[in-house]
C-alpha cells in the first residue's frame, strides 16, 4: 500500500528523532523513501523549520529534526491515539446519518 505524502513526512521526522543526526543516505534506508523524493520532503521540512541541514567537518552534510519537528511528531502520536475511537464511534452510526 502506498503512503500519503504526511505519512512519509511523519515517517522521515520519526527516523531523524529515533536516529539522527543522519546523513542522506541513511534517512533514506531506513525511511523507505528513494533519493528525488527524499530531498523533495526534506527541502518541504526544512522549509517548515522541522528538520535543519547541518554540516559536519569539511563537507559531511547531515540533517536533524528540530524542536519543533519534535512537537509535530508528539502531536501527531496523540492524534493516532484518539483516531480509534473516533472511527469505532463511526463505525456505529449508521450511514445515512452523515
Amino acid at each position: 500500500m502506498r503512503r500519503s505524502k504526511l505519512e512519509m513526512y511523519i515517517d522521515i521526522l520519526k527516523v531523524l528523532a529515533q536516529k539522527g543526526p543522519l546523513k542522506l543516505t541513511h534517512i533514506m534506508y531506513k525511511a523507505n523513501v528513494n533519493c528525488s523524493v527524499l530531498k523533495q520532503y526534506l527541502d518541504f521540512l526544512i522549509s517548515q523549520n522541522l528538520v535543519e541541514e547541518q554540516t559536519v567537518g569539511k563537507k559531511r552534510i547531515v540533517y536533524v529534526v528540530t524542536d519543533k519537528g519534535r512537537t509535530v511528531l508528539k502531536y501527531f502520536r496523540e492524534l493516532r491515539s484518539v483516531l480509534p475511537i473516533i472511527e469505532e464511534a463511526r463505525a456505529r452510526i449508521p450511514p445515512s446519518l452523515y
